[in-house]
C-alpha cells in the first residue's frame, strides 16, 4: 500500500507518496507524468512519518533554507538508466545548474561508452517522480534554454529564482 498526503506550496498543491518508509513520489499539481510510476493502491495518510518528514523538508526549503537531500530516504521508481540520471541530479548544488549534455557525458563515462543522447537524458529527467527534492529544475539546455520541466516552465523559473540562480543567460524557448 502506498501512503499519500497533500502539501500546500507556493507552487500549488503537491502530492507526496511513500512506501516501505521511503519517499517514492512528489508531484506538483498539473505536472506531466503525475502518478505515472504508481501501480498500486494508494491511501491518504497524513500521519505517515516519511510524509511528515518530507513536509518539514519542504517547509524549510520554501522558507529559503537549504535542507540536505540526504535527510530523506528516497526511493524513486524507475529503470536503472533513470536511476543513474536521478543520482546525478541529487548532486547538483543549490543555486547551480547543469546541462542535459553534461549529464549525458557523465552517464557515457560511467557506462564506458563513447556517447549518450542528451534527448535520452531529457526523458529520464522529465520522468523524475520526486520533483524539487531530486532537483530536475536545475537542468538546462546547453545554450541556456529553460526547457524540459514536467511541472511547467513557469514553476522551473520560480524554483531557480527561489534558489538565487543567476537567470541572465537563460531564456524560454519560443516554441
Amino acid at each position: 500500500m502506498i501512503s499519500t498526503a497533500h502539501y500546500n506550496s507556493p507552487l500549488g498543491d503537491i502530492l507526496l507518496a511513500s512506501k516501505d518508509n521511503k519517499l517514492i513520489g512528489l508531484w506538483i499539481e498539473g505536472q506531466k507524468y503525475f502518478l505515472s510510476s504508481i501501480k498500486e493502491e494508494i491511501q491518504e495518510n497524513s500521519n505517515d512519518g516519511v510524509l511528515l518528514a518530507t513536509k518539514s523538508w519542504l517547509d524549510r526549503y520554501f522558507n529559503g533554507q537549504k535542507p540536505n537531500i540526504d535527510e530523506l530516504n528516497l526511493s524513486p521508481i524507475g529503470s536503472d538508466f533513470r536511476q543513474a540520471v536521478w543520482k546525478i541530479l541529487c548532486k547538483i548544488p543549490y543555486g547551480e545548474t547543469i546541462t542535459y549534455n553534461d549529464i549525458a557525458k557523465e552517464i557515457a563515462r560511467q557506462r564506458k561508452i563513447k556517447k549518450m543522447s542528451a534527448q535520452a537524458i531529457g526523458g529520464a529527467v522529465g520522468h523524475n517522480p520526486i520533483s524539487i527534492i531530486i532537483p530536475c529544475h536545475r537542468v538546462v539546455g546547453t545554450n541556456g534554454n529553460l526547457t524540459g520541466y514536467a511541472g511547467g516552465i513557469e514553476k522551473k523559473i520560480w524554483l531557480l529564482r527561489h534558489e538565487h540562480v543567476n537567470m541572465e543567460n537563460f531564456f524560454i524557448p519560443k516554441n
